[in-house]
C-alpha cells in the first residue's frame, strides 16, 4: 500500500535488512513512493493507470474528507473512498498478468510475505504462494479483523470504525453501533469485489474476504489498548504502539537546579 503505509512500513523493512534479512518488493510502475529510499530489490510490473489518476482519485478522496468528511463505514465505503480503492484493486490483476514476475516470485525460496492488507493483493500472493503471511496495519476495514482472528469484540462496549462513540455508550448508542455493524456486513462485501474477484480469477476458486484474512500468521497492529478499547485477542495478535511516530529526541540533561523560596 502506497502513501503514509509505505513510510511506515519501511521503518520495519529496514531493521529486516540490518538484520541480513534479503527483502524483495513488488510495485506498480506508477506509484508515490513504493520500493524508494531503501536497498531492496524492486520488481515493478505495469499498471493501466498511471500516478496522475492515482493523484486525481486521491485528491477527490481527501478533499472531500474536508468539505463533508463520512461519519460512518458506509458512506466512507460508497462515496469518495471507492473510487480510490478500485484504482488500488486493480493494481493485483496487473501483477498477475506479468508472467515473467509470477514465475520469479513462484521460483524464489521466500519465507513469508510481509503486507499492508488495504489493497487486499499481498493477502492474495501469500495465499497463491502458500506461505505465511504477517500483516502489517493500524486498522483492518469492516468486520474482518475480528472474525478471522476469532477475537469478538462485543458491540455492546466495542463501538465500531467511525461510529465516534466511546465504550459508555447510552442504550440508543448501543443500538446504532448494532445497526452500523449490520451495515458493515452487508456493504463491505460490494466495497471489496473488485478485490475478491481478482483473487478468485488468481486462485481458481471462489474467495471471500474472510478466506484472505483468515489465514494470516502474524498481526503486527500499530496501535495500543491506551488509543483503543480493550477486546480480547489471540496470541498472534501483537500490538506495536506507536511505531508510525517519528523517533523521539533523548531529553537534554540538567546538572544541577536551584530553588528560591
Amino acid at each position: 500500500m502506497d502513501g503514509s503505509h509505505w513510510f511506515t512500513m519501511q521503518l520495519v523493512v529496514e531493521k529486516l535488512i540490518h538484520k541480513g534479512h534479503e527483502v524483495v518488493a513488488a510495485v506498480p510502475e506508477a506509484s508515490w513512493q513504493l520500493g524508494k529510499y531503501l536497498n531492496i530489490t524492486v520488481k515493478t510490473y505495469s499498471i493501466s493507470h498511471t500516478v496522475e489518476d492515482l493523484n486525481r482519485e486521491f485528491k477527490y478522496f481527501s478533499d472531500m474528507q474536508w468539505k463533508t468528511p463520512e461519519q460512518s463505514m458506509l458512506s466512507l465505503m460508497t462515496g469518495s473512498a471507492k473510487g480510490f480503492f478500485e484504482l488500488i484493486f486493480s493494481n493485483c490483476r496487473s501483477l498477475f498478468k506479468d508472467k515473467k514476475l509470477v514465475e520469479y516470485l513462484k521460483q524464489s525460496t521466500f519465507d513469508a510475505v510481509f503486507l499492508d492488507p488495504f489493497d487486499v493483493c499481498g493477502l492474495t500472493i501469500a495465499k497463491y504462494l502458500s506461505l505465511p503471511s504477517v500483516v502489517f496495519a493500524r486498522d483492518v476495514f469492516c468486520h474482518y479483523l475480528e472474525e478471522s482472528t476469532q477475537c469478538p469484540r462485543p458491540l455492546s462496549y466495542v463501538p465500531r470504525l467511525l461510529s465516534k462513540y466511546t465504550h459508555t455508550m447510552t442504550f440508543m448508542e448501543r443500538v446504532w453501533n448494532h445497526i452500523t455493524y449490520m451495515e458493515e456486513r452487508a456493504f463491505c462485501p460490494s466495497f471489496f469485489k473488485t478485490a475478491t474477484d481478482i483473487a478468485s480469477e488468481v486462485l481458481q476458486t471462489p474467495v471471500t474476504m474472510e478466506d484472505l484474512f483468515s489465514q494470516v500468521s502474524i498481526w503486527l497492529l500499530r496501535t495500543d489498548f491506551v488509543l483503543d478499547f480493550p477486546a480480547p485477542i489471540m496470541p498472534n495478535i501483537f500490538f506495536i504502539g506507536g511505531i508510525n511516530c517519528h523517533q523521539g529526541k533523548p531529553l537534554s540533561k540538567v546538572c544541577c537546579l536551584s530553588f528560591s523560596t
